[in-house]
Protein backbone atom coordinates (compact mmCIF):
# COMPACT_ATOMS: atom_id res chain seq x y z
CA UNK A 1 0.00 0.00 0.00
CA UNK A 2 1.04 3.48 -0.94
CA UNK A 3 2.40 6.10 1.79
CA UNK A 4 1.94 9.53 0.66
CA UNK A 5 4.08 12.37 2.63
CA UNK A 6 3.55 15.17 0.42
CA UNK A 7 0.87 17.01 2.23
CA UNK A 8 2.88 20.32 2.45
CA UNK A 9 2.20 20.00 -1.37
CA UNK A 10 -1.30 19.24 -1.28
CA UNK A 11 -3.34 17.03 1.50
CA UNK A 12 -3.84 13.80 0.58
CA UNK A 13 -6.82 12.12 0.87
CA UNK A 14 -9.32 14.66 1.80
CA UNK A 15 -12.05 13.77 4.00
CA UNK A 16 -14.66 11.79 2.94
CA UNK A 17 -16.93 14.78 3.19
CA UNK A 18 -15.13 16.69 0.69
CA UNK A 19 -15.82 13.94 -2.25
CA UNK A 20 -19.50 13.72 -1.02
CA UNK A 21 -20.11 17.73 -1.05
CA UNK A 22 -17.89 18.35 -4.65
CA UNK A 23 -20.33 14.98 -5.91
CA UNK A 24 -23.47 16.23 -4.87
CA UNK A 25 -23.12 19.99 -6.10
CA UNK A 26 -21.49 18.67 -9.36
CA UNK A 27 -24.61 16.58 -9.83
CA UNK A 28 -27.12 18.65 -8.16
CA UNK A 29 -26.41 22.06 -8.57
CA UNK A 30 -23.71 22.84 -11.36
CA UNK A 31 -24.47 25.99 -12.43
CA UNK A 32 -22.79 29.41 -11.96
CA UNK A 33 -24.00 31.40 -8.89
CA UNK A 34 -25.21 35.44 -9.25
CA UNK A 35 -25.85 34.42 -12.96
CA UNK A 36 -29.48 34.00 -12.43
CA UNK A 37 -32.75 34.18 -10.57
CA UNK A 38 -33.92 30.35 -10.60
CA UNK A 39 -33.57 28.27 -7.76
CA UNK A 40 -30.36 26.13 -9.18
CA UNK A 41 -28.41 29.33 -9.31
CA UNK A 42 -29.45 30.80 -5.82
CA UNK A 43 -28.78 27.31 -4.54
CA UNK A 44 -25.26 27.70 -6.27
CA UNK A 45 -24.82 31.41 -4.74
CA UNK A 46 -26.10 29.53 -0.92
CA UNK A 47 -23.21 27.37 -1.33
CA UNK A 48 -20.81 30.31 -2.19
CA UNK A 49 -22.17 32.21 0.78
CA UNK A 50 -21.94 29.55 3.09
CA UNK A 51 -18.53 28.69 2.63
CA UNK A 52 -17.19 32.19 3.27
CA UNK A 53 -18.97 31.70 6.20
CA UNK A 54 -16.91 29.06 7.10
CA UNK A 55 -13.32 30.57 6.74
CA UNK A 56 -14.63 33.35 8.59
CA UNK A 57 -16.03 30.99 11.55
CA UNK A 58 -12.85 29.42 11.27
CA UNK A 59 -10.41 32.13 10.94
CA UNK A 60 -12.11 34.55 13.59
CA UNK A 61 -13.77 37.02 11.04
CA UNK A 62 -16.68 39.28 11.15
CA UNK A 63 -17.69 39.94 8.02
CA UNK A 64 -17.43 36.51 5.63
CA UNK A 65 -17.50 39.21 2.71
CA UNK A 66 -14.20 39.82 3.02
CA UNK A 67 -13.00 36.36 1.77
CA UNK A 68 -12.06 36.66 -2.00
CA UNK A 69 -12.51 33.30 -3.51
CA UNK A 70 -9.43 32.75 -5.62
CA UNK A 71 -7.74 29.48 -6.92
CA UNK A 72 -4.98 28.75 -5.10
CA UNK A 73 -2.89 31.00 -2.58
CA UNK A 74 -0.51 32.13 -6.05
CA UNK A 75 -3.85 34.08 -7.09
CA UNK A 76 -4.11 35.46 -3.54
CA UNK A 77 -0.77 36.53 -3.21
CA UNK A 78 -0.40 38.02 -7.00
CA UNK A 79 -3.72 40.36 -6.44
CA UNK A 80 -2.53 41.26 -2.91
CA UNK A 81 0.77 42.93 -4.50
CA UNK A 82 -0.28 43.50 -7.66
CA UNK A 83 -3.80 44.94 -6.57
CA UNK A 84 -1.50 47.42 -3.70
CA UNK A 85 1.71 48.24 -5.08
CA UNK A 86 2.20 51.35 -6.37
CA UNK A 87 6.04 53.08 -8.36
CA UNK A 88 7.89 54.36 -5.77
CA UNK A 89 6.51 51.72 -2.86
CA UNK A 90 9.26 49.90 -0.51
CA UNK A 91 8.17 46.76 0.23
CA UNK A 92 10.07 44.54 2.95
CA UNK A 93 10.44 40.29 2.58
CA UNK A 94 12.00 37.49 3.49
CA UNK A 95 14.54 35.04 1.90
CA UNK A 96 12.31 32.13 2.74
CA UNK A 97 9.39 32.89 0.40
CA UNK A 98 7.86 30.35 -2.04
CA UNK A 99 8.09 31.79 -5.55
CA UNK A 100 4.27 32.52 -5.43
CA UNK A 101 5.11 35.73 -3.43
CA UNK A 102 8.69 35.99 -4.37
CA UNK A 103 8.16 36.75 -7.61
CA UNK A 104 5.56 39.02 -8.03
CA UNK A 105 7.92 41.05 -5.76
CA UNK A 106 10.32 40.65 -7.63
CA UNK A 107 8.69 41.78 -10.92
CA UNK A 108 6.78 44.54 -8.84
CA UNK A 109 10.73 45.67 -8.54
CA UNK A 110 11.83 44.77 -11.91
CA UNK A 111 9.75 46.59 -13.91
CA UNK A 112 6.98 48.55 -11.60
CA UNK A 113 9.20 51.05 -9.92
CA UNK A 114 9.53 49.78 -6.13
CA UNK A 115 12.10 49.02 -4.20
CA UNK A 116 12.51 45.21 -2.50
CA UNK A 117 14.15 44.77 0.80
CA UNK A 118 14.85 40.84 1.33
CA UNK A 119 15.47 40.20 5.14
CA UNK A 120 17.65 36.29 5.66
CA UNK A 121 16.64 33.54 7.76
CA UNK A 122 18.66 31.77 10.07
CA UNK A 123 20.14 28.36 8.99
CA UNK A 124 16.99 26.55 10.10
CA UNK A 125 14.85 29.49 8.38
CA UNK A 126 13.37 31.52 11.08
CA UNK A 127 12.62 35.60 10.23
CA UNK A 128 13.06 37.72 13.94
CA UNK A 129 10.95 40.71 13.90
CA UNK A 130 13.66 42.53 15.21
CA UNK A 131 15.33 42.15 11.38
CA UNK A 132 11.89 42.83 9.98
CA UNK A 133 11.20 46.12 11.90
CA UNK A 134 14.66 47.29 11.34
CA UNK A 135 13.97 46.49 7.42
CA UNK A 136 11.11 49.01 7.21
CA UNK A 137 11.42 52.34 5.95
CA UNK A 138 9.85 55.55 6.12
CA UNK A 139 8.37 54.63 3.21
CA UNK A 140 7.65 51.22 3.85
CA UNK A 141 4.49 50.48 1.89
CA UNK A 142 4.08 46.65 3.16
CA UNK A 143 5.48 43.83 4.90
CA UNK A 144 5.21 40.56 3.12
CA UNK A 145 6.15 37.35 4.01
CA UNK A 146 5.52 33.54 5.02
CA UNK A 147 4.12 32.18 8.56
CA UNK A 148 5.44 29.29 7.93
CA UNK A 149 8.12 28.25 5.29
CA UNK A 150 7.62 25.38 3.09
CA UNK A 151 11.43 23.75 3.33
CA UNK A 152 12.68 23.88 7.10
CA UNK A 153 8.69 24.65 8.91
CA UNK A 154 10.21 27.03 10.42
CA UNK A 155 7.13 29.42 12.19
CA UNK A 156 7.74 33.20 12.06
CA UNK A 157 5.99 35.35 14.88
CA UNK A 158 3.55 37.02 12.68
CA UNK A 159 1.43 37.78 15.78
CA UNK A 160 4.62 39.61 17.54
CA UNK A 161 5.08 40.90 14.18
CA UNK A 162 1.57 42.86 13.18
CA UNK A 163 0.72 45.29 16.23
CA UNK A 164 4.30 46.71 15.43
CA UNK A 165 3.59 47.50 11.84
CA UNK A 166 0.31 48.19 12.61
CA UNK A 167 1.73 51.12 14.80
CA UNK A 168 3.85 51.99 12.32
CA UNK A 169 0.90 52.25 9.69
CA UNK A 170 3.11 49.31 7.41
CA UNK A 171 0.35 47.01 5.67
CA UNK A 172 1.27 42.96 6.38
CA UNK A 173 0.46 40.17 4.17
CA UNK A 174 0.90 36.76 4.79
CA UNK A 175 1.39 33.98 2.93
CA UNK A 176 -0.28 31.10 5.14
CA UNK A 177 -0.12 28.45 2.82
CA UNK A 178 1.86 25.52 5.45
CA UNK A 179 0.27 27.07 8.33
CA UNK A 180 -3.63 27.80 7.98
CA UNK A 181 -5.40 24.33 9.08
CA UNK A 182 -2.81 23.28 11.92
CA UNK A 183 -1.90 26.69 13.44
CA UNK A 184 -4.15 28.91 15.29
CA UNK A 185 -5.00 32.03 13.01
CA UNK A 186 -7.28 34.55 14.68
CA UNK A 187 -8.06 37.29 11.83
CA UNK A 188 -9.81 39.15 14.77
CA UNK A 189 -6.89 39.68 16.99
CA UNK A 190 -3.54 39.21 14.83
CA UNK A 191 -4.26 42.33 12.94
CA UNK A 192 -3.24 40.79 9.94
CA UNK A 193 -4.25 42.87 6.63
CA UNK A 194 -3.90 40.61 4.00
CA UNK A 195 -3.99 36.55 4.17
CA UNK A 196 -3.40 34.41 1.50
CA UNK A 197 -4.16 30.82 1.88
CA UNK A 198 -5.12 27.94 -0.58
CA UNK A 199 -7.80 25.52 -0.10
CA UNK A 200 -5.42 22.48 -1.40
CA UNK A 201 -3.36 22.00 1.98
CA UNK A 202 -4.45 22.49 5.40
CA UNK A 203 -7.81 23.11 4.38
CA UNK A 204 -8.58 19.63 3.20
CA UNK A 205 -10.42 21.22 0.40
CA UNK A 206 -9.38 20.61 -3.62
CA UNK A 207 -6.95 22.06 -5.84
CA UNK A 208 -8.34 24.82 -7.63
CA UNK A 209 -9.32 26.77 -4.70
CA UNK A 210 -8.20 29.24 -2.23
CA UNK A 211 -9.03 33.14 -0.86
CA UNK A 212 -7.25 36.03 0.28
CA UNK A 213 -8.84 37.70 2.76
CA UNK A 214 -8.60 41.89 2.86
CA UNK A 215 -9.34 43.83 6.14
CA UNK A 216 -11.35 46.80 6.57
CA UNK A 217 -9.74 49.89 5.04
CA UNK A 218 -7.64 48.26 2.89
CA UNK A 219 -8.17 49.12 -0.81
CA UNK A 220 -7.08 46.85 -3.74
CA UNK A 221 -7.52 46.94 -7.76
CA UNK A 222 -8.78 43.84 -9.20
CA UNK A 223 -6.08 41.30 -10.58
CA UNK A 224 -8.63 40.42 -13.12
CA UNK A 225 -11.86 42.44 -14.80
CA UNK A 226 -14.72 40.52 -16.00
CA UNK A 227 -18.40 39.69 -15.73
CA UNK A 228 -19.50 38.91 -11.86
CA UNK A 229 -23.36 38.45 -12.22
CA UNK A 230 -24.39 41.99 -11.04
CA UNK A 231 -23.17 45.44 -11.53
CA UNK A 232 -23.68 44.63 -15.46
CA UNK A 233 -24.40 48.66 -16.55
CA UNK A 234 -21.07 50.00 -16.46
CA UNK A 235 -17.65 48.96 -18.00
CA UNK A 236 -15.80 49.58 -14.25
CA UNK A 237 -15.98 46.80 -11.88
CA UNK A 238 -18.33 46.96 -8.44
CA UNK A 239 -16.80 48.79 -5.80
CA UNK A 240 -18.23 46.27 -3.26
CA UNK A 241 -16.84 43.18 -1.98
CA UNK A 242 -16.89 40.43 -2.77
CA UNK A 243 -17.88 41.09 -6.54
CA UNK A 244 -15.29 43.30 -6.91
CA UNK A 245 -12.43 40.75 -7.03
CA UNK A 246 -14.84 37.75 -8.50
CA UNK A 247 -14.47 38.34 -11.96
CA UNK A 248 -15.86 35.44 -13.93
CA UNK A 249 -18.00 32.18 -13.48
CA UNK A 250 -16.63 30.35 -10.04
CA UNK A 251 -15.26 27.00 -9.38
CA UNK A 252 -18.82 26.15 -7.63
CA UNK A 253 -18.12 22.70 -7.42
CA UNK A 254 -14.91 22.91 -5.61
CA UNK A 255 -15.97 25.48 -3.00
CA UNK A 256 -18.33 23.29 -2.24
CA UNK A 257 -15.33 20.89 -1.20
CA UNK A 258 -13.80 23.73 -0.25
CA UNK A 259 -16.54 24.25 2.37
CA UNK A 260 -16.74 21.08 3.48
CA UNK A 261 -12.72 20.83 4.28
CA UNK A 262 -13.13 23.68 6.24
CA UNK A 263 -15.94 22.52 8.20
CA UNK A 264 -14.13 19.26 8.42
CA UNK A 265 -10.79 21.44 10.16
CA UNK A 266 -13.51 23.10 11.96
CA UNK A 267 -14.97 20.04 13.77
CA UNK A 268 -11.76 18.63 14.53
CA UNK A 269 -9.96 21.36 16.05
CA UNK A 270 -6.85 23.39 14.84
CA UNK A 271 -5.03 22.37 18.08
CA UNK A 272 -5.98 18.68 17.53
CA UNK A 273 -4.91 18.64 13.96
CA UNK A 274 -1.36 20.24 15.09
CA UNK A 275 -0.90 17.25 18.32
CA UNK A 276 -1.41 14.68 15.66
CA UNK A 277 1.07 16.06 13.21
CA UNK A 278 3.21 16.85 15.67
CA UNK A 279 3.22 13.43 17.25
CA UNK A 280 4.20 12.21 13.96
CA UNK A 281 6.95 14.69 13.38
CA UNK A 282 8.93 13.89 16.20
CA UNK A 283 8.40 10.27 16.02
CA UNK A 284 9.78 10.80 12.38
CA UNK A 285 12.79 12.72 13.51
CA UNK A 286 13.53 10.49 16.15
CA UNK A 287 13.92 7.71 13.48
CA UNK A 288 15.96 9.84 11.02
CA UNK A 289 18.30 11.00 13.58
CA UNK A 290 19.41 7.59 14.20
CA UNK A 291 20.40 7.18 10.83
CA UNK A 292 24.22 7.63 9.44
CA UNK A 293 24.46 10.28 6.85
CA UNK A 294 20.86 11.81 7.47
CA UNK A 295 21.27 15.55 7.96
CA UNK A 296 18.19 17.34 9.07
CA UNK A 297 17.17 20.34 8.67
CA UNK A 298 15.51 22.46 11.46
CA UNK A 299 15.44 19.85 13.48
CA UNK A 300 14.54 21.21 17.08
CA UNK A 301 11.24 20.14 17.87
CA UNK A 302 11.45 22.44 20.98
CA UNK A 303 11.16 25.98 18.59
CA UNK A 304 8.15 27.00 16.66
CA UNK A 305 7.11 25.56 13.62
CA UNK A 306 5.24 23.33 11.15
CA UNK A 307 4.91 19.85 10.42
CA UNK A 308 7.27 19.68 7.45
CA UNK A 309 10.92 18.14 7.48
CA UNK A 310 13.35 18.55 5.28
CA UNK A 311 16.73 16.30 5.18
CA UNK A 312 19.27 15.03 2.71
CA UNK A 313 21.62 11.67 2.60
CA UNK A 314 25.23 12.80 2.97
CA UNK A 315 26.79 11.66 -1.18
CA UNK A 316 23.15 11.17 -2.38
CA UNK A 317 21.40 13.37 -4.49
CA UNK A 318 17.74 13.98 -2.75
CA UNK A 319 16.43 13.39 -6.40
CA UNK A 320 17.92 9.84 -6.03
CA UNK A 321 16.60 10.01 -2.59
CA UNK A 322 12.81 10.21 -3.63
CA UNK A 323 13.13 8.24 -6.98
CA UNK A 324 13.99 5.25 -4.55
CA UNK A 325 11.54 5.60 -2.08
CA UNK A 326 9.22 5.68 -5.03
CA UNK A 327 9.97 3.27 -6.98
CA UNK A 328 10.98 0.62 -4.19
CA UNK A 329 8.76 1.51 -1.62
CA UNK A 330 6.10 3.39 -2.77
CA UNK A 331 6.29 6.09 -0.74
CA UNK A 332 6.06 9.88 -1.78
CA UNK A 333 7.86 13.00 -1.12
CA UNK A 334 8.98 15.78 -2.66
CA UNK A 335 12.41 16.11 -3.19
CA UNK A 336 14.48 19.34 -5.42
CA UNK A 337 13.86 23.38 -4.16
CA UNK A 338 9.95 23.28 -3.04
CA UNK A 339 9.91 26.42 -5.81
CA UNK A 340 11.67 28.24 -2.81
CA UNK A 341 15.32 28.86 -3.89
CA UNK A 342 16.15 31.53 -1.97
CA UNK A 343 15.09 29.84 1.25
CA UNK A 344 17.46 26.83 0.25
CA UNK A 345 20.23 29.42 -0.04
CA UNK A 346 19.49 30.83 3.02
CA UNK A 347 19.80 26.92 4.67
CA UNK A 348 22.94 26.08 2.56
CA UNK A 349 20.99 23.29 0.16
CA UNK A 350 20.81 25.36 -3.09
CA UNK A 351 20.85 24.06 -5.75
CA UNK A 352 20.30 20.35 -5.30
CA UNK A 353 17.93 20.86 -2.57
CA UNK A 354 16.46 18.57 0.23
CA UNK A 355 13.64 15.46 0.46
CA UNK A 356 10.91 16.98 2.32
CA UNK A 357 8.55 14.97 4.60
CA UNK A 358 5.30 16.47 5.51
CA UNK A 359 2.64 14.35 7.75
CA UNK A 360 -1.07 15.19 7.30
CA UNK A 361 -4.24 14.62 9.62
CA UNK A 362 -4.51 10.92 7.81
CA UNK A 363 -0.99 9.76 8.19
CA UNK A 364 -0.34 7.10 10.65
CA UNK A 365 2.57 5.94 13.01
CA UNK A 366 2.87 2.92 11.13
CA UNK A 367 3.13 5.27 7.95
CA UNK A 368 6.60 7.28 9.80
CA UNK A 369 8.01 4.15 10.99
CA UNK A 370 7.72 2.42 7.69
CA UNK A 371 9.33 5.83 5.53
CA UNK A 372 12.64 5.18 7.96
CA UNK A 373 13.06 1.84 7.69
CA UNK A 374 12.50 2.64 4.03
CA UNK A 375 15.47 5.24 4.56
CA UNK A 376 17.72 3.08 6.41
CA UNK A 377 17.51 0.35 4.52
CA UNK A 378 18.77 3.02 1.34
CA UNK A 379 21.58 4.53 3.15
CA UNK A 380 22.67 0.68 3.99
CA UNK A 381 22.64 -0.51 0.81
CA UNK A 382 24.25 2.74 -0.74
CA UNK A 383 26.82 1.92 1.05
CA UNK A 384 29.07 5.17 1.72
Amino acid sequence: MSIYLDNAATTFPKPESVYQAMDRTSREVGVAPNRGGYRQSLEAARVLFEARESLASLFGAADSSRFIITHSATESLNLAVKGLIRSGDHIVTTSMEHNSLARPLHAAESSGGCTVTWVNGDKDGYISAEDILSAVRADTRLVAMTHCSNVTGALNPIQEIAPLLRERKVLFLVDAAQSAGSVPIDLGSMQIDLLAVPGHKGLYGPQGTGFLYIAPGIELDPLILGGTGGASTGLTPPVQLPERFESGTLNITGIAGLKAGVDFVIAQGVEQIRRHEFFLLERLIKGLSSIERVILRNSDISKPRGSVLSFTIAGMDPAKTGFILDRDFDIAVRVGLHCAPLAHKTIGTFPEGTVRVSTGFFNTESDIDTFVAAVREIVGREGS
